[in-house]
């Protein structure tokens, strides 16, 4: 089979300014959208890039995968670890075309770093890669010749959440600029039946501009010096599809998709500050009088029933006996009667004006295939994204401005973008019902590959 797919992925692109708001601005993708099907995409959840990446190019979901988000727990301990391509135990796309004799060439899709030491095809790793002195390239000869065609490796956008807009700008520019020229020359120069890549400049740019482009977002004022910049930002990126495409031979299918999409973030809720205050988390002494990390404070284990994290999503975990190492959750009816206390608080959360802020709290049986690893007992979706949590205690309150991490706009919504197009692709119109999990049986269909992994993912043709 001659046809070729052609996969790239706009971290974070959002549908309501990909298809409405920015659509005048995208040219080439109205071109693919007219040609073939389109709609939203929904993602994982919780709509994370680590775990939503993974799900999109192996059809497994987070419980399946054991990936609940960019760190999770380590077991037998209260600490976490960061996801790497380690973390990753099911075959991905690539894996399962390369064992069909099928090429493929993956540019920056998360989680890669560290690289395989061998494929069917060729690799860069994704902005989880230390640095540019780092192997991030299979084979590891791939990474000298992209640094004398295009200079170091820019991994991620520095200091993404910063006030220092207009540097913060220039970056976001210069990293999605070299990767794309990067793709594009990998591409030409190397033989591919799959070729996926992904930038994370969208990601960058909402978190950083989202309050000057959303007039919903409290803090957004109109005629504001960057008002403009997500229409020009979002036409940049159309300019590089159009670019890519035109590279792509004719026998080919084209899939432009998203992780998850973006949304308003209206402020952040201080998870370990509502345990604290609420009386599920005990400390020894006094409760510090400023924004203090969980890891640095001295924790009553022997009184603590329950701890959490902070992140777009909150994670609480019970203390539970046997599993932790100074539990005294009894596991049983203690610790299911715990969840639906805690959970049923959370729903009650309200804003400083006493409005209910519509916070859900998710345990992995109920939305999970099945449950592998560690998950959090409880998945916090904090005013339904719109707030994200915040791990910290000593933040003066519950509910908070200030983010942990810095200045942040933006949380990650439930549903992303799929354009299809090309060889092998009805002129359909648009979707509904797509789902991230879909996309991996949809790409081995196109390329006539038997897909053998969950049988709940669906083929979208």
């Amino acid at each position: 089979m001659s046809r070729k797919v052609l996969i790239i992925g706009l971290d974070c692109a959002e549908p309501s300014l990909a298809f409405e708001a920015y659509a005048h601005e995208m040219p080439n993708l109205r071109s693919l959208r007219s040609a073939g099907c389109w709609g939203p995409l929904r993602s994982t959840l919780p709509p994370i890039t680590v775990p939503a990446w993974t799900s999109m190019v192996s059809g497994y979901d987070p419980g399946e995968l054991g990936l609940y988000g960019f760190r999770d727990r380590r077991p037998g301990t209260y600490e976490y670890d960061y996801a790497s391509s380690l973390s990753v135990r099911v075959p991905r796309l690539w894996d399962t075309l390369g064992g069909h004799g099928r090429r493929s060439l993956v540019f920056a899709v998360p989680p890669t770093y560290p690289p395989p030491s061998e494929m069917s095809g060729a690799l860069v790793s994704c902005f989880l890669t230390p640095d540019a002195g780092s192997r991030f390239t299979c084979p590891p000869t791939l990474r000298e010749e992209l640094h004398r065609r295009f200079g170091p490796y820019i991994v991620d956008v520095e200091d993404f959440r910063t006030d220092d807009k207009p540097a913060l700008l220039q970056r976001i520019r210069r990293m999605t600029d070299q990767h794309f020229r990067m793709a594009q020359w990998m591409m030409k120069a190397l033989p591919w039946d799959l070729f996926m890549m992904v930038d994370m400049g969208l990601d960058r740019f909402h978190h950083g501009f989202w309050k000057y482009i959303d007039p919903r977002h409290p803090r957004y004022r109109r005629g504001n010096p960057f008002e403009g910049e997500g229409a020009a930002y979002y036409g940049m990126l159309d300019g590089w599809i159009g670019r890519l495409v035109d590279e792509a031979p004719r026998d080919s299918a084209v899939i432009i998709v998203s992780d998850h999409g973006a949304k308003r973030l209206l402020g952040g809720v201080g998870v370990n500050e509502w345990l604290l205050r609420e009386g599920y988390l005990k400390l020894r002494g006094r409760a510090p009088s400023a924004a203090t990390p969980l890891a640095d404070l001295e924790i009553d284990w022997k009184r603590t029933r329950a701890w959490g994290e902070g992140g777009y999503c909150g994670r609480i975990h019970l203390n539970v006996r046997g599993r932790e190492p100074q539990g005294i959750v009894e596991p049983g009816r203690d610790r299911e009667t715990l969840l639906e206390e805690i959970a049923q608080a959370l729903a009650g959360m309200k804003d400083a004006s006493g409005r209910v802020i519509g916070t859900r709290a998710l345990r992995a049986g109920d939305i999970y295939r099945a449950v592998q690893g560690y998950p959090p007992d409880l998945l916090v979706l904090l005013g339904n994204l719109d707030y994200r949590g915040v791990g910290s205690v000593g933040l003066g309150g519950v509910l908070t401005h200030e983010n942990e991490m810095g200045p942040d706009d933006a949380n990650h919504d439930f549903s992303g973008i799929l354009v299809m197009s090309g060889d092998g692709v009805p002129a359909a119109g648009r979707l509904s019902g797509a789902a991230i999990y879909d996309i991996a049986p949809t790409v081995c269909k196109l390329l006539d590959v038997p897909y053998n992994e969950p049988t709940m993912a669906n083929v979208l043709l």
